[in-house]
């Protein structure tokens, strides 16, 4: 049945309208990142506009040769140290959920399929929980901590939030990737001689890898961006750039060395989504070959 020309059309619209609202913003946060100008309405790389500065002051932490409104507000808190915080608690926190969502999904996928109902609805609250109520509860555990324990808001407890809001994400991403192996695969590997760790180790990781990258990747994603649950369990010494640039924002001005990490982040996702792709499509054809 041959499609209505009208019908096309719309569909060809909507999809442009759909490319335009995603990207149009990433692209303008790259043209500010290599111009000095301050203004949307200026955004041309002509002589004597363009400039890699924003990226060199990123990364050296050398905001002298910046305005004085810049250096003026820099000096409360430097974003270099705020990028820091962000990618040790991210990174930090990807390696441990991915290692505890794989280890849970396999032992999800362990049991009857009546409790992997049950243990895959426990594991979704968090994910369908607005972030606004996960960082409450979190909240109240660390100030009942700290009244009990004496335990301090600061990075140690945005690691722990961090790690307890990814965990989910992974086993979500892994758990679907187990239904499809062989269920014999494990048996198997046992029949081999190998271990019960070394069976999950040499014949069940292998199979799932695709999984876990694709939870690591998310898990990545959730905690380098996040914004409120951090905010809600941070205190007052910990400073991470989704919170330092809402700090910047609230005194009415935002130094565009933001613009070039936007934009490196930006390239880091791509890059990892390209290769995880490949990854992934690599494995694919390795199994169709077998």
């Amino acid at each position: 049945m041959k499609k209505s020309i009208p019908g096309m059309i719309a569909r060809i619209v909507f999809f442009v309208i759909a490319i335009v609202l995603i990207y149009a913003p990433i692209f303008v946060i790259f043209i500010m990142s290599f111009t000095k100008s301050y203004s949307l309405t200026s955004l041309g790389l002509g002589k004597g506009n363009f400039t890699f500065k924003w990226y060199q002051t990123l990364f050296s932490n050398d905001y002298q040769g910046l305005d004085i409104a810049t250096r003026y507000i820099l000096k409360i808190k430097s974003l270099k140290g705020a990028i820091l915080n962000t990618f040790s608690v991210t990174i930090i926190s990807t390696i441990v959920s991915t290692v505890f969502g794989t280890a849970f999904s396999i032992g999800i996928h362990s049991f009857t399929q009546k409790y992997r109902t049950t243990l895959m609805m426990l594991n979704n609250m968090p994910v369908i929980n607005p972030d606004i109520v996960t960082g409450f509860l979190l909240l109240l555990v660390f100030v009942i901590g700290d009244n009990v324990l004496g335990i301090e808001r600061g990075f140690g407890t945005v690691l722990v939030s961090h790690i307890f809001f990814s965990i989910p994400y992974v086993v979500l991403s892994v758990y679907p990737r187990l239904s499809q192996i062989d269920p014999n695969t494990y048996e198997a590997a046992r029949d081999l001689g190998c271990t019960r760790f070394g069976a999950i180790v040499k014949a069940v990781i292998p199979s799932i890898t695709s999984g876990i990258l694709t939870g690591m990747m998310f898990a990545f994603t959730m905690s380098i961006d996040d914004y409120i649950i951090t905010l809600l369990v941070s205190g007052t010494d910990f400073i991470n750039v989704s919170t330092w640039i809402d700090a910047r924002m609230r005194k009415g001005y935002m130094p565009k060395t933001v613009y070039a990490y936007n934009v490196i982040i930006f390239a880091i996702a791509l890059i990892g989504i390209i290769v995880i792709r490949l990854i992934q499509k690599k494995k694919s054809q390795k199994e169709i070959n077998n």
